[in-house]
């Protein structure tokens, strides 16, 4: 704000202030004023010889508008110096340095000038110096003086009132403006136009719409609506309070649109507003009516390219700012750096960075704000770096940008180091970076580190409240969560659906059915459901297994968008309904809503989950029809769909096409060939992989042990789990333990097994007890039966599969009673076996068989035609019902006809019925395949002349011409 000053009479002439040697320096006998003692002078100017003809100088006036402070004071020196022959007018020789100094904000210079004019007795009784130093001060960033200033004086004009305001609102005190300037007008000082910039911005600052609304009424009742620059000041002050409408219609009534400050000002109100459309709009507008550009409009308009999607524009904008100057504002420079960092340009913010000559604090925070805003997260750590190197002190904003890199790259230790900066600097008392700071915290995975730094603030905000619940619900630690959206309630803050949703979050954690529904009611009482959260209790039901629910839910919803119909489906495959999952995929296709990469994904899922090759073969093509890019999870969920489909050929297509494979692709493509046996390939290619300098992890090594365990590659697996824990420091999971104990108890080393695990580094969890019991049953050992069984029901009681396995173990050794007893105890903890089902997919359809089923509506053709498939095995191929494989104690005959009537032989006998002659048949089963059905799989390929891929819970069985590719090792 400019502020506007009338000459007053000048009262101090040659005469009036003889003065024989004037320096800018304060001599030792000055006057130890109270309000200069901090003041740092500089020393005295070197006064050039002037010749001895009269020469024609500038004016001080003149020297101060080409805004040069050195020459002013040189031309103020030699006004005092040669007083004699040049006489001046002191008040105004004064107030001109005074305003240059606080335009250049040049303290210093201004407390010397101040200090000169104690010495020569100029600001005894001058209101109007006093209020020039007011100014001065206020806009120097030296509040307390200019407030001194202000209380001493016995007289004040509405300029003074006006100073203090502005100085009041140009550092952060709008508050104390608007108190000031009820205080002026309870004194009944009149207003002039200048007084309204100034408490218009401090209403826009605080937010304070119906103060705004009263001094806009003021403004027209005193006449001064029809001012330029006070109607500016009301349209940027309705802007600032988010009142868009009131700006606008301001605007479009001025009658006069030629002044270049009101465009630029509704056009920055549409930017800071988001509004970037109709700020470009009204730029074009501006254009249109012919008015030059000047720096501002340039920024406003910098501003408005948002993202990547105005970079054109952004571009063009940059070619006219060269065009109309070769010598670019410093903080137009800035508004480009930031620009093209918001659209993503960072090669062309980099360009424009470096060719600067003279970089301020904003040009490095724009650039470095920029990495951070890509994602480029190292690039921003290592800039940060450089501007150390070049003896740049980070300031608040720098240390935000890079305290949130740490985070999102969680390198904890680089965080923790910026922490203890922050706090040594005094800025961890600033709110944002207090809460950045739980942020990073939460994102590093450190929960008490994160509670420290929460309870270390001074004064927390909602976002503060938001940020420590959702770290807490995103570290898994869900009960601290809920404890903390506790507190929230009982400080009586108003919740949001963010936190909201990250008490869900906490809720699927705990699959907690009560207080779910607690959380749910609560969002209906307050009104704060919206689709986002509508579609998150889609998702916490169904991770709570409550299917009803999130059916409910998911119909209640008018207005479906691609995340409800992908929760749902992700709802069903979560809890095993892969059919009703690809089922609501042909109503959702008929709702026009367009698939995303995410829907897509849960798709593929689920047409792996079902061996559903037809349908995953119909996305696959729909993802090139569509033009999705086949990389990252895309890629990673193709390969895994072939394989777990039993195309091991189009999952290595698939894998091939990639140019840059991750560790996931190579973690996906080594799975794949476990699951069909082919262990050694799966150790080739994680050799293949370490060549490309790719850095396994748990998952690796969890793919490549199950990789070994279903080859019988048992000196290979010992060895990679020394190489995760000696070359590569991962610390094994139970799980990695687990896949040793099967490796070595599919071997029949039962010993060795059990030795194993009773030197394990850990204790041996349920997991691990399960792959020892699994593999007595294979190879027969009742002691360590025995152990295994009690081991394994003490640490996993929740799970029917172990009950099934413990009663199996005892039914093949005949020992009912056992059997019953552990019936019995399942009964009682409420558990059910998962019955056994095999499905195969025939006329891009699901077929889903249970055992000895009649429910098919060809049920007597395939009846019968698994009678013709039994009595031809018998007659050519001699086989004979291993009824061992019958864990029921009922009659032999009894036995067979349950053998005949399991649930894969009943989907074979129906893939021979319904697929031609010669081709594959895919059978899935949930359940591991009983060794009789084994046997009955290779003779089919044998004299039916089919391949059969047989998918079971253990691994893939591919059966042609009487072999399996397991080797009968499974």
């Amino acid at each position: 704000m400019r502020l506007k000053y009338y000459r007053l009479p000048c009262t101090y002439s040659l005469m009036a202030a003889p003065i024989p040697h004037c320096h800018f320096t304060t001599p030792s006998t000055l006057p130890n004023h109270p309000m200069l003692k901090k003041a740092r002078l500089n020393p005295h100017l070197q006064i050039p010889k002037f010749a001895q003809k009269p020469i024609k100088t500038p004016s001080l006036k003149e020297v101060c508008k080409q805004a040069s402070l050195q020459e002013a004071f040189q031309t103020l020196t030699r006004l005092f110096t040669e007083q004699n022959s040049l006489p001046f007018c002191l008040e105004e020789s004064y107030s001109s340095v005074l305003e240059l100094c606080a335009s250049k904000k040049a303290l210093s210079h201004g407390q010397q000038v101040h200090a000169h004019m104690i010495k020569s007795s100029a600001v005894c009784d001058s209101v109007f110096l006093t209020t020039r130093l007011v100014f001065m001060y206020g806009k120097c960033g030296c509040l307390s003086i200019a407030e001194k200033m202000f209380d001493k004086m016995s007289q004040r004009t509405i300029f003074t009132w006006n100073a203090m305001i502005g100085a009041y609102v140009s550092n952060g005190e709008p508050l104390r403006a608007l108190n000031l300037y009820r205080e002026m007008r309870v004194s009944g000082v009149s207003l002039d136009s200048c007084t309204f910039p100034s408490v218009l911005k401090a209403c826009g600052e605080l937010n304070n719409t119906r103060c705004g609304t009263e001094i806009h009424g003021l403004a027209i009742k005193c006449g001064y609506d029809s001012i330029a620059f006070v109607v500016n000041s009301i349209v940027a002050m309705y802007a600032k309070c988010g009142n868009l409408d009131g700006a606008r219609q301001l605007f479009d009534s001025m009658t006069e649109k030629d002044d270049i400050v009101s465009w630029n000002c509704i056009i920055s109100a549409y930017a800071a507003n988001g509004q970037s459309v109709e700020a470009l709009g009204l730029f074009r507008d501006m254009q249109k009516v012919g008015l030059a550009m000047n720096t501002y409009t340039f920024v406003a308009t910098l501003q408005a390219c948002e993202d990547s999607f105005f970079v054109k524009l952004g571009m063009e904008i940059h070619a006219a700012i060269l065009k109309a100057s070769h010598d670019v504002d410093v903080y137009l420079v800035n508004a480009l750096i930031t620009m093209y960092a918001r659209c993503g340009k960072m090669n062309e913010a980099a360009r424009i960075f470096y060719k600067m000559n003279d970089k301020d604090y904003i040009s490095w925070n724009a650039f470095l704000s920029g990495f951070v805003q890509n994602g480029l997260y190292e690039e921003a750590l290592k800039f940060f770096h450089d501007m150390q190197d070049a003896d740049r002190k980070p300031d608040q904003v720098s240390v935000l940008n890079v305290i949130a890199a740490s985070g999102r790259l969680g390198n904890l230790l680089k965080g923790m180091e910026l922490h203890a900066y922050a706090i040594k600097s005094g800025f961890d008392s600033d709110l944002q970076i207090g809460n950045t700071i739980i942020d990073m915290y939460a994102k590093c995975g450190n929960v008490d580190y994160m509670g420290r730094a929460f309870d270390r603030m001074l004064d927390k905000d909602f976002i503060s409240w938001t940020t420590i619940i959702a770290g807490y619900a995103q570290s898994k630690a869900y009960l601290r969560a809920l404890e903390f959206f506790l507190k929230v309630q009982m400080e009586g803050m108003d919740v949001d659906a963010m936190m909201i949703a990250s008490i869900l979050l906490a809720c699927g954690g705990l699959k907690n059915i009560p207080y779910l529904k607690e959380i749910h009611g609560y969002i209906l009482r307050r009104g704060v459901s919206d689709l986002e959260l509508q579609n998150s209790l889609i998702a916490v039901y169904g991770e709570c297994e409550n299917i009803d629910y999130a059916k409910r839910m998911f119909e209640s919803i008018k207005f479906k968008d691609v995340v409800s119909w992908t929760s749902m489906i992700t709802c069903y495959l979560h809890n095993g309904f892969s059919n009703e999952a690809l089922e609501l995929v042909y109503f959702m296709k008929e709702t026009n809503v367009e698939l995303d990469s995410i829907a897509l994904v849960s798709i593929l899922s689920g047409a792996a989950s079902l061996s559903a090759l037809k349908k995953g073969k119909e996305i696959h093509g729909f993802l090139i029809r569509k033009g999705f890019i086949l990389e990252g999870l895309l890629a990673n969920s193709l390969v895994d769909m072939y394989a777990r489909c039993g195309d091991l050929e189009n999952s290595y297509k698939v894998f091939n096409c990639m140019r840059h494979k991750s560790l996931a692709l190579w973690t996906s493509m080594i799975n794949a060939n476990g699951m069909h046996g082919r262990g050694q390939v799966a150790i080739d290619l994680f050799n293949r992989m370490k060549d490309e300098s790719i850095i396994p992890d748990h998952i690796t090594f969890l793919v490549l042990l199950y990789a070994c365990s279903h080859s019988g590659l048992i000196d290979e697996g010992r060895e990679l789990l020394e190489v995760m824990q000696y070359d590569y420091h991962l610390e094994p999971w139970p799980e990695h333990y687990a896949c040793l104990v099967d490796l070595l108890g599919r071997a029949n080393r039962l010993e060795e097994a059990y030795q194993f695990v009773e030197t394990m580094q850990i204790e041996p969890t349920a997991e691990v007890w399960c792959a020892l019991l699994g593999a007595c049953r294979v190879h027969p050992n009742k002691e360590m039966e025995q152990i295994a069984a009690q081991k394994l029901l003490e640490l996993g009681p929740e799970n029917p599969g172990n009950y099934v396995l413990v009663s199996n173990i005892f039914a093949a050794s005949g020992r009912w009673k056992d059997v019953e007893d552990v019936r019995v105890r399942m009964k009682g903890s409420g558990l059910k076996k998962n019955p056994g089902c095999s499905w195969v997919e025939i006329g891009n359809k699901i077929h889903i068989f249970m055992a000895r089923d009649k429910s098919h509506p060809r049920s007597d053709e395939i009846y019968n035609k698994l009678a013709q498939i039994t009595e031809t095995l018998k007659t050519k191929g001699g086989y004979v019902a291993q009824t061992k494989y019958v864990l029921h104690n009922v009659e032999e005959e009894q036995k067979v006809q349950m053998l005949y009537g399991h649930s894969e032989r009943l989907a074979i006998a129906y893939g021979l019925l319904g697929t031609p002659d010669g081709t594959p048949i895919r059978v899935t089963k949930n359940l591991r395949v009983c060794g009789d059905c084994h046997i009955f799989c290779k003779l089919v390929s044998k004299f039916f002349e089919r391949e059969l891929v047989v998918r079971d819970a253990n691994r893939f069985h591919h059966f042609d011409k009487g072999v399996c590719s397991c080797g009968d090792y499974w």
